[in-house]
């Protein structure tokens, strides 16, 4: 268990990165007003409101009328602004914190945030697609978070991340050693962790979306692998 904290890593094109920012606070509000008040009626409303149910998705079953905010195919997305409590929320910020800016960075505002989105949808619907029958609600941003996290990872390996492990002990490393071993962490639990709660296969997807669109989102000149760094 590791929670980063910060990066040594200045961005070089975006002298403030708005868009990752906004995303955070989006996160952190729609926690506040439509989950965080406690009640388990409002937290189960809009995880069936905006929430990703694959028979829903998938036109297999229908949404109950009072439920029915917006239409269907947005949950592909709006999913993704949703997270199942405080720890969950801030976990994903975390990480979004600490490396989004530097994405944000390497891509641009606009092309960032369709990266974000991108890596949200197809993880959705990686997980919706393996699980069609499913009629529990899928939320968090996890799996856009991954997809940051792999394109970060593919940005720049040889960055040294300051992590507290276990919650407490601060410790230095690369984010080849740190993100690599969180990567596998996601691939072992789609194998090992049939039956857990954690939509591990989001995680993947996310991650799977974020290496390849890191590759064509990017922008001109910059270089992956910290090969600048050479």
């Amino acid at each position: 268990m590791f929670i980063p904290v910060y990066d040594h890593n200045r961005r070089i094109h975006v002298p403030i990165p708005y868009v990752n920012l906004t995303l955070i606070a989006l996160n952190v509000l729609i926690f506040v007003f439509f989950q965080g008040a406690g009640a388990q009626e409002a937290v189960a409303a809009a995880s069936y409101s905006l929430g990703l149910i694959p028979v829903v998705l998938f036109d297999i079953r229908e949404l109950a009328p009072q439920f029915q905010l917006l239409p269907e195919w947005t949950s592909i997305v709006t999913y993704a602004f949703l997270h199942g409590g405080i720890m969950h929320l801030v976990g994903n910020m975390l990480f979004l914190w600490v490396f989004g800016d530097n994405v944000e960075d390497a891509m641009g505002h606009f092309r960032y945030l369709l990266f974000y989105l991108i890596c949200a949808a197809f993880s959705g619907f990686l997980y919706a697609a393996l699980d069609a029958n499913s009629e529990v609600p899928l939320i968090g941003a996890s799996g856009a978070v991954s997809g940051v996290v792999a394109a970060y990872l593919m940005l720049h390996p040889r960055v040294k991340v300051w992590v507290l492990v276990l919650g407490r002990i601060p410790l230095r490393l690369s984010a080849m050693w740190l993100l690599g071993a969180w990567v596998l962490y996601q691939f072992y639990n789609v194998l090992a962790a049939a039956e857990s709660e954690v939509a591990w296969i989001a995680h993947v997807g996310g991650l799977i979306a974020g290496a390849i669109l890191v590759l064509f989102f990017r922008r001109k000149g910059v270089k992956l692998f910290d090969q600048a760094l050479s």
